[in-house]
């Protein structure tokens, strides 16, 4: 058996964009990876006029929607430099464009706030509603916290996740709908044969190689929150998903990941551990 084999932790089972902040986004085939991250992931939030504050499903109380979206971008992204026009799909089913005059007219109708879709650029708060949920940091309170700058990225600019780890909350939980577009990952990996439980957590402090191009330094645990718990298309709303994760692993699904090196990843790539 080759080292490579003996190596190797898993392979790409699906890859996941979000081209604006906590809308649904698109699963893809490839993608492009720059130092920032997915090309064009995140690269746009609402911001609402009346705060400065970037729109997130992290405060449904105030965003209660915002799931109901899809945003998909018109044209293929190359460069980091120029990201392209996004289309999104409202809930009733219409479609507006970033390129359209009126835009955050009808955007700011549909969520009955006043907002403004902008892209990267400087520094944005937003808000964050914790349950009232033993093990949480904080209950039944919302938090503001600071994006970093120049993205619409909560913490890392890459998010990672196992279905080892999806498979061991089901058992954990078997009435909850554990599918990974619940977590919002970017890069979703099926564990090596025989591998189960919560496998990535003992990634942490390694890089990863991703195909023959791509490393990515994981940086730590993701802590989840209550946007996992959210109804999005037919999966239901479930505060059981959150307390499962806070009981049985620290709140943590999944990982956060730093890119060392930029390349392309595709469907079906091998992740090893990086020589």
């Amino acid at each position: 058996m080759s080292n490579a084999t003996q190596n190797e932790l898993g392979s790409v089972v699906s890859l996941w964009r979000y081209p604006v902040k906590s809308m649904m986004g698109e699963e893809l085939d490839v993608i492009e990876v720059t130092e920032h991250g997915l090309l064009g992931d995140r690269a746009y939030a609402l911001v609402d006029s009346s705060d400065g504050k970037a729109a997130t499903a992290k405060n449904p109380r105030k965003w209660p929607r915002l799931f109901d979206f899809r945003a998909t971008f018109i044209e293929r992204a190359r460069t980091a430099t120029k990201i392209p026009s996004v289309r999104i799909a409202l809930p009733d089913g219409t479609t507006v464009t970033s390129d359209q005059d009126d835009l955050n007219q009808i955007l700011s109708k549909a969520l009955n706030r006043e907002v403004t879709l902008r892209a990267q650029r400087g520094e944005v708060n937003a808000e964050e509603y914790w349950p009232d949920m033993e093990g949480l940091d904080h209950r039944d309170t919302v938090t503001d916290f600071t994006l970093p700058e120049g993205t619409f990225f909560d913490c890392a600019n890459v998010h990672l996740l196992t279905t080892a780890t999806l498979d061991r909350l089901r058992e954990l939980y078997p009435q909850g709908h554990f599918a990974a577009r619940r977590f919002r990952p970017n890069i979703v990996v099926e564990a090596a044969s025989g591998e189960n439980g919560f496998v990535e957590n003992a990634w942490i402090g390694h890089t990863l190689a991703i195909g023959n191009e791509v490393h990515l330094s994981i940086t730590g645990p993701c802590g989840r929150c209550v946007m996992t718990t959210l109804a999005q298309g037919e999966l239901p709303k479930d505060s059981g998903i959150l307390r499962t994760a806070v009981q049985h692993n620290q709140g943590n699904v999944g990982l956060y990941a730093a890119v060392v090196q930029g390349g392309t990843i595709r469907r079906g790539d091998r992740l090893t551990f990086a020589a």
